[in-house]
């Protein structure tokens, strides 16, 4: 179940509202292009930013839009155990398959912290928990060690490795079976090369099929066919990334012709320079051009 190409979505925003039908068509763009699953309200679709209402109606949206076509791992982390409980029960009620649960952030809990905080959750909600691990956002890393003691609940079904640290992905491996996505779209075929399951991805909210196509051959042993895919992406992917995300990617969906409108502060629109990069970058990893 928790191996393939998801797509971390970006939420669209349109006069500070959620664009729900902008979202809908979005979910359908994908399951079309043949999506293993798709993860609303991670980073890239700008959680920090939602309200507590919001957050529900985006995972509500998901899983609706969906129609079972597809997985849906909502983004349910928190730096505050009992908000992350809400969110858990939140995504279980509304029929998500698993939850995408962050580090708590800002706070920087120990390692006996992080481990108590998600076997509270994994004790308290019956919902699959896809472990999320990015130092860079929350400031805090959550050693191999700790995953693998916490790989033995049952509810524990995955991890998403965003360390950047193909190191960290081995020894992860090397201590438990607890399958890796990766979190990072230019590591994707490196992680998979060591045992990696798949990635949760930016890029596929603008190429769910060339991303789908990359995991499938990695995952058969063809690593020349994914190579190939992999060296074509890699340019567009650093662009994207160039002033943060979801900047970059919202920006390539425009161009695109799927526009998901505004950011909400304090995120705000590429540069100048990096979109000419975007831009530059599109039609040689296959993507289309609309303006």
């Amino acid at each position: 179940m928790f191996t393939g190409a998801f797509t971390a979505l970006v939420t669209p925003f349109r006069n500070a509202r959620l664009d729900e039908a902008r979202m809908t068509d979005q979910i359908e763009h994908q399951i079309l292009n043949g999506i293993d699953g798709i993860v609303p309200v991670g980073t890239t679709g700008e959680s920090p930013t939602v309200d507590f209402k919001e957050h529900a109606r985006i995972i509500e949206l998901s899983v609706h839009a969906a129609r079972g076509r597809c997985h849906v791992i909502a983004g349910v982390g928190g730096n505050a155990t009992t908000e992350a409980l809400e969110l858990h029960q939140i995504a279980k009620d509304a029929g998500a398959t698993a939850g995408l649960s962050v580090n708590p952030y800002y706070n920087k809990p120990s390692q006996e912290g992080l481990y108590r905080h998600f076997m509270t959750l994994a004790d308290k909600v019956d919902l699959p928990i896809v472990l999320y691990n990015i130092p860079g956002r929350t400031g805090v890393t959550m050693t191999a060690q700790t995953v693998a003691k916490l790989s033995q609940h049952k509810n524990i079904v995955a991890i998403k490795e965003a360390t950047g640290s193909l190191d960290m992905t081995s020894e992860i491996a090397s201590l438990c079976h607890l399958p890796i996505l990766s979190g990072d779209d230019s590591l994707t075929l490196p992680i998979m090369s060591i045992g990696g399951r798949g990635v949760i991805s930016v890029v596929s909210n603008l190429l769910p099929g060339k991303v789908k196509q990359m995991v499938r051959h990695a995952q058969d042993g063809n690593y020349a066919e994914a190579r190939a895919i992999h060296y074509q992406l890699f340019p567009l992917i650093k662009a994207l990334f160039a002033d943060g995300n979801p900047a970059g990617i919202k920006y390539a969906m425009k161009v695109a012709g799927m526009d998901s409108g505004e950011l909400r502060l304090p995120l705000c629109e590429a540069s100048e320079a990096t979109k000419k990069q975007i831009e530059l970058f599109m039609a040689p990893a296959g993507a289309p051009f609309a303006v």
